[in-house]
């Protein structure tokens, strides 16, 4: 490879990001065992997936012959990939099948595998998969015990069915971006799709409740999970807010609009963020970080509602005196008397940091082309059922002949054979 040609990351090759550590080998997966047919794509199905994926679960993504999930076209794209950083990030630990879903032989290569699995995750627009034969009666027709949940934007019934989503308009239809940013300007949307990752989180969630229940009564269901309705939640407790005193939540910036002080102050050389969420805590501030004790008995900061109402004279008060010395100062003052506080990073330093170096976040794990891929892992730690050992995330129709081999017996002649029937697309066999 080139040097023209080296991936993105190539200037990374000998620094930042330890090495994954190996789960021991004779531990059992959480989920192991278990069979997921993964018909979703771009980011909300595809990362609920891979959080069953990471828990030992055999995930077999179906992606459309050749380009397969669009969501590989996110940038930046690594060709030896065949797909980008984004997609890289939700598809790791899965075997992919390239399968044509409307020729009868890729049709009835994919009702085959439901018949195997455990678990169905599809996210098409509403109607599609009755449309290719593979809705949840046929699929429960085909396998009785069948756990099948389906991702949508504004559910799979009603008058609203119709819709398609993605997350800015899940932000912007929840009120959520009415939340953020600051007063004097419109709401702001969150670049994280965090819509995307809590609905994948709550669909993890469902379908593990589902396996639950089917454990104790034997019986399937069918389960959803709409975008807007995580994105409803997701607002938090300002819907309840705004409906015992009739009022819209205020934009804040940085600041709350429930505790003070809480916001950014700067440092002399940068800004960090205080989070005060009782009296107690401004008590310890004012007192053991800020040095200025008189602020704890002063009635006009006695309670969080008279520093709300003071906010701006205490904020310079406080702003003052931190502006005297840099954060490192501030920092340990801030741990040692339990102020729950943190600098502002950029995401660059945060990946970066002793807090996830410590706690392993983001490791390099081998790749046969590239040598080594950046990874994120899942905030979870089990004891005695470690997460998989993450491997990236597969090409367009990867495993197909693997899957066919162990999840149905197939030999090469039955491959060969659903290769000419179109199964795996024009003139394609899986590899």
């Amino acid at each position: 490879m080139s040097e023209s040609e080296q991936p993105p990351f190539a200037h990374l090759r000998n620094l930042e990001f330890p090495v994954h550590r190996e789960r021991p080998r004779a531990a059992e997966h959480a989920l192991q065992d278990l069979r997921v047919v993964d018909f979703t794509h771009y980011i909300a199905g595809p990362f609920a997936t891979m959080i069953l994926a990471d828990m030992g679960a055999d995930v077999v993504k179906v992606e459309s012959p050749g380009k397969g999930d669009d969501f590989r076209q996110y940038p930046p794209v690594v060709p030896e990939l065949e797909g980008g950083a984004p997609f890289t990030w939700t598809n790791r630990n899965k075997r992919s099948i390239a399968l044509d879903l409307k020729s009868p032989a890729g049709l009835e290569t994919a009702r085959a595998l439901i018949g195997k699995a455990d678990v169905v995750v599809e996210n098409f627009s509403t109607g599609v998969m009755e449309r290719l034969g593979l809705g949840y009666e046929v699929c429960r027709s085909l396998n009785p015990n069948l756990v099948y949940c389906s991702v949508s934007a504004y559910g799979r019934d009603g008058s609203f069915a119709d819709r398609g989503g993605f997350d800015p308009i899940a932000q912007a239809e929840s009120g959520y971006i009415s939340m953020n940013g600051y007063p004097d300007r419109e709401g702001v949307r969150s670049l994280s799709p965090v819509m995307d990752i809590s609905t994948a989180m709550m669909v993890s969630n469902a379908i593990l409740g589902a396996l639950v229940a089917r454990a104790r009564t034997g019986k399937g269901q069918a389960l959803e999970v709409a975008l807007f309705d995580t994105a409803i939640l997701m607002t938090g407790y300002a819907p309840l807010q705004q409906i015992f005193t009739g009022r819209e939540p205020v934009r804040p910036g940085n600041n709350s609009p429930d505790t003070c002080p809480s916001g950014v102050f700067q440092a002399s050389d940068r800004s960090f963020l205080i989070n005060c969420g009782s009296t107690a805590i401004f008590h310890r501030l004012v007192r053991q970080v800020a040095r200025l004790p008189h602020l704890a008995d002063d009635p006009a900061y006695a309670t969080n509602q008279d520093r709300l109402a003071n906010r701006d004279r205490l904020f310079a008060l406080l702003q003052s005196r931190f502006s005297e010395h840099p954060w490192q100062h501030w920092r340990t003052l801030l741990r040692e008397a339990g102020i729950p506080s943190g600098e502002l990073r950029t995401v660059g330093d945060a990946i970066r940091s002793d807090e996830a170096r410590e706690r392993g976040l983001v490791t390099r794990i081998p790749h046969p082309e590239l040598g080594w891929l950046p990874n994120v892992s899942l905030p979870i730690r089990y004891c005695g059922t470690p997460l998989a050992d993450p491997l990236p995330a597969p090409k367009v129709g990867e495993h197909g002949a693997q899957v066919l081999q162990s999840w149905l017996g197939h030999d090469a002649r039955q491959v060969q054979d659903l290769a000419r029937a179109g199964a795996f697309g024009p003139e394609t066999r899986p590899r």
